[in-house]
């Protein structure tokens, strides 16, 4: 049945509360949220429905119920929920009094979210049993709040619970926030740095709709399947049917392909938005089962950058009308660009495609920015900057750090003002008001098309002495060989000096004695590759540390660590006979600490004592400094480098190999990168895109 599309939301100052309320009165019996409810008998997963007429009632009268409670207009609410219909509920009624849903990624670890949470200072707190038994045990973290909502049954501590408040009575007259109040404060996974809480205000919602329609002509016929909950809100605003998938949002990698095509299937679903490692799992099942879907007619990929095997394995499983596009974006704004497969893989209009360019170290690209997103690319520095300047933009093929301004892009950081400083950029326009371009801390360059190219993270970036390494350019040299997975560049050694290292994951089969002769490959590749040339070093990983959000980033931090442990033990001689024999020494002078209290008490016997304290703490103590530098270099921790130079003083730390020196590197790499021609009309060009 074709349903009536919602008005477009053309009122800058209308929030996601009072278009869903509209969408709600233009099709109530529609179903809103389609989402796993048990099982069956014969096991197969059972759905319910919640329709748009239901989940707006329920909103009228959870927001009634917040507001009697003391969750009112600015009221910071922490949520700790999973994704069902009772988040939507939960988010979309807190929008609708103006009080602002607090979202932090569970996957950081508890320190960090805890840490989140403090930074904020939450008033309110809605969650599960067990997330309100974390709210006990950390009071430091919580000691703001003064309203408490449980999600389920409530235990030992007060407050109400979410199914009182559901049942009770519903309102006239709440109040409504403005365009320019809080609408959301969303913390950023914190994967290069610290976790940072992103301020979303009301009047954003329209505008970022508006980008969505433009990149996927979505309207309220869809039916879409979803892995992330930010991206339902987005939906339930659309007037789509969102359908839950049933994967676990922090294991989408280990989503099971049958169970999401039963849901694809089972629903005609439409329109899914889902990370590269998802639809590697399920792009190769499909095509593995020769499973059609004819109802699914646009998919994006999105999170981490995707790889042209994972492009290439979803576009042959899809039908022939069906798109694929791969989407680029940030918490602070999103979404930003979008690129369609066959631009990426080459067709008979875009001949080689932009994967063969990804090859020799172009990049990837990452499309041409959408209508209403302004993208400029401006000079590398760590540093802040004070205001906007003429001199900071680059020319078109120059790699630099992508800054971009909108209406939908996130005003700040809430109650960080050094983050503000180092991420926003105020430019004074000339009828005298006031640009925010935000600093995405991602490099890449814009080519002679237009087109937007990504080369990794700008606190990711290799600093040899030999000039600056870019991750994603130089990685997409060596994912092109048929035997590597993945690979992460990873520099090892002090900034500004370091050594470059090429983490590979390989593809299975590649058996150790075959090691050797892909390293080989692996360079001759390199030295074929001005971005690569100088890579030498390559150390083959098991599985490479991802983010918990997409299962795709790839923690070139941790790499890092590990890669300079590897070296370090590589490099690290044997302990000799000798140095055993030496280091004895050392170990009977604490034995003769030990044995003071029953020692003789004589003069020379006392004296031989406080010497040998002096040597064994004072000046083993004093060496600490000297070996912490050695210490790293070998894989040691500063914890295990102070404690073994206490133990055996010189005659452990003096035996390590001296600090990793940076590898040899040709002349200063060039800082321009070479303007990419467009291979032919892209098939944004055939819609006038700008």
């Amino acid at each position: 049945m074709t349903t009536t599309p919602a008005a477009p939301a053309a009122d800058r100052e209308e929030g996601p509360a009072d278009i869903l309320e509209r969408n709600a009165r233009t099709f109530p019996a529609k179903a809103a949220i389609v989402y796993p409810d048990g099982h069956d008998a014969d096991g197969t997963i059972r759905y319910s429905e919640l329709t748009y007429g239901e989940l707006h009632d329920q909103i009228e009268r959870l927001a009634a119920g917040f507001h009697r409670i003391g969750i009112t207009r600015g009221t910071r609410t922490i949520l700790m929920t999973p994704p069902g219909p009772d988040l939507f509920a939960i988010v979309f009624a807190l929008m609708r009094i103006g009080a602002v849903p607090v979202v932090v990624d569970p996957g950081m670890g508890v320190k960090r979210m805890l840490h989140c949470y403090r930074a904020v200072g939450a008033e309110a707190f809605i969650g599960l049993p067990v997330a309100h038994v974390v709210r006990v045990l950390g009071r430091r973290a919580f000691r703001g709040v003064r309203a408490t909502v449980t999600v389920g049954r409530r235990w030992f501590w007060g407050g109400e619970t979410l199914a009182a408040l559901r049942v009770g009575p519903r309102v006239q007259g709440l109040p409504r926030p403005s365009g320019d109040d809080l609408q959301m404060i969303a913390f950023t996974t914190g994967s290069t740095g610290p976790a940072k809480g992103v301020e979303y205000v009301h009047r954003m919602s329209a505008p970022m709709l508006r980008l969505l329609q433009a990149v996927h002509e979505r309207d309220s016929d869809d039916v879409s399947l979803i892995t992330l909950p930010a991206y339902g809100i987005l939906d339930l605003l659309h007037g789509s049917t969102l359908v839950l998938a049933p994967v676990s949002p922090a294991k989408v990698a280990d989503a099971r392909p049958e169970l999401l095509t039963d849901a694809l299937t089972r629903f005609g679903v439409t329109s899914m938005i889902a990370s590269p490692a998802l639809l590697r799992v399920l792009g190769q099942h499909l095509r593995q089962h020769r499973t059609e879907l004819p109802d699914l007619r646009f998919v994006a990929a999105g999170g981490a950058p995707v790889p042209p095997d994972v492009v290439d394995t979803v576009r042959g499983a899809l039908g022939e009308k069906a798109e694929f596009h791969v989407t680029y974006g940030a918490t602070e704004a999103l979404p930003i660009s979008s690129i369609e497969s066959a631009d990426v893989l080459g067709s008979a209009e875009v001949p080689g495609g932009t994967a063969a360019l990804s090859a020799t170290g172009a990049g990837t690209c990452i499309g041409r920015p959408l209508p209403g997103m302004a993208v400029r690319i401006i000079r590398i520095s760590d540093d802040p900057v004070a205001r906007w300047e003429p001199e900071l933009a680059l020319a078109d093929g120059e790699i630099g750090e992508i800054v971009l301004a909108g209406d939908a892009v996130s005003p700040g950081y809430h109650g960080d003002p050094a983050a503000n400083a180092q991420y926003k950029i105020p430019e004074t326009t000339g009828d005298g008001t006031t640009r925010l371009w935000h600093r995405t801390g991602d490099l890449g360059y814009l080519d002679a098309s237009g087109r937007l190219w990504f080369c990794g993270r700008r606190a990711q970036r290799v600093r040899t002495s030999g000039g600056d390494l870019h991750t994603v350019q130089c990685e997409g040299v060596f994912n092109a060989h048929p035997s590597v997975r993945r690979a992460a560049l990873v520099g090892v050694g002090e900034p500004g000096a370091r050594r470059p290292v090429v983490c590979v994951e390989t593809e299975p089969g590649v058996t150790d004695a075959r090691w050797p002769e892909l390293v080989s490959e692996l360079r001759k590749l390199a030295s074929e590759h001005e971005v690569t040339q100088g890579l030498e070093e390559f150390l083959r990983h098991p599985a490479f540390p991802v983010d918990i959000r997409h299962n795709a980033k790839i923690g070139r931090e941790q790499l890092s660590v590990w890669a300079a442990q590897r070296l370090a033990a590589r490099a690290r001689p044997a302990t000799t006979p000798r140095d055993w024999a030496l280091r004895a020494i050392p170990l009977a002078g604490w034995a003769y600490l030990l044995a003071g209290p029953v020692l003789p008490n004589h003069p020379v016997v006392r004296g031989l004592w406080w010497a040998d304290a002096f040597l064994s703490v004072g000046v083993h103590a004093a060496q600490i400094p000297a070996a912490l530098p050695r210490g790293r270099a070998a894989g040691y921790s500063g914890a295990a480098t102070a404690g073994l130079t206490m133990l055996y003083g010189a005659t452990w730390w003096r035996t390590l190999p001296p600090a990793v020196q940076p590898a040899a590197r040709p002349a200063a790499r060039p800082t321009v990168q070479p303007t990419v021609q467009p291979a032919g009309p892209s098939r944004d060009e055939s819609r006038g895109a700008s």
